[in-house]
């Protein structure tokens, strides 16, 4: 099933200058969709399309076949799209408890509690729900931003750079989180990435950005690296 699809999104634009031409991507469930790029070149431009922030003058958004285009961001999270911002934008003076309850919002009340998944994959905030989000070393807010998600039960998982200024164990856990999420088979993710080897190691398709528009694209396995390194080098 296509949990996501963008359809031809174009004429996005930032005062004068045009972010997206044309952009189309799609995004199944069970699979990971990997969007790589150079900074500057639109990824999260269209990532912030895909969640409502922004609106295009053209082009469609869809989620399970639905048009969700002109509905509003916290609408489209209560659709099923959940999305962790570059930066983690965690609630630093909430508890780790409070930051995990801020994604009860749409839901059912029955349904207001949090999945024992999310501590079997991030073990070490079971022991810190307590604590300020804002005490917590950047790879535990990253990890707290992802598990924040998650509790939404989302049909899209949408991840903007995670492994950003993150160390290399904290990296693995989130790569090992990724691959758990793809074979539970119950959300499509789309993963933003710099980091070449991290995203090609997880994704079953991936599309590479430069200048507003998709110029590589297809399943990962069929892509040559040296083909996509040609665009992420400066």
């Amino acid at each position: 099933m296509t949990a996501l699809a963008v359809s031809n999104i174009i004429e996005v634009f930032y005062g004068a200058a045009q972010a997206l031409r044309g952009v189309s991507l799609a995004v199944e469930t069970g699979k990971v969709c990997c969007l790589l790029g150079r900074n500057g070149v639109g990824k999260t431009t269209l990532l912030r399309t895909i969640i409502g922030q922004l609106a295009p003058r053209r082009g469609k958004v869809m989620l399970e076949g639905a048009d969700i285009t002109g509905l509003k961001p916290f609408e489209r999270a209560k659709s099923g799209i959940a999305y962790v911002p570059q930066g983690r934008e965690i609630f630093p003076l909430l508890t780790v408890r409070e930051n995990f309850e801020t994604g009860f919002a749409h839901l059912p009340r029955a349904e207001r509690k949090l999945p024992s998944e999310i501590f079997e994959l991030f073990p070490v905030l079971s022991s810190m729900l307590g604590r300020r989000g804002g005490d917590l070393s950047g790879g535990q807010q990253q990890q707290l931003a992802i598990a924040r998600a998650l509790v939404m039960r989302p049909k899209v998982l949408v991840l903007d750079e995670p492994t950003e200024g993150i160390q290399p164990s904290i990296i693995k856990d989130i790569g090992r989180t990724i691959r758990y999420l793809r074979e539970r088979g119950q959300m499509g993710i789309l993963l933003v990435e710099q980091y070449f080897d991290f995203a090609h190691a997880l994704a079953d398709t991936i599309h590479v950005m430069n200048r507003g528009e998709i110029v590589v694209s297809g399943p990962a396995a069929d892509l040559q690296a040296e083909t996509i390194k040609r665009h992420l080098t400066v």
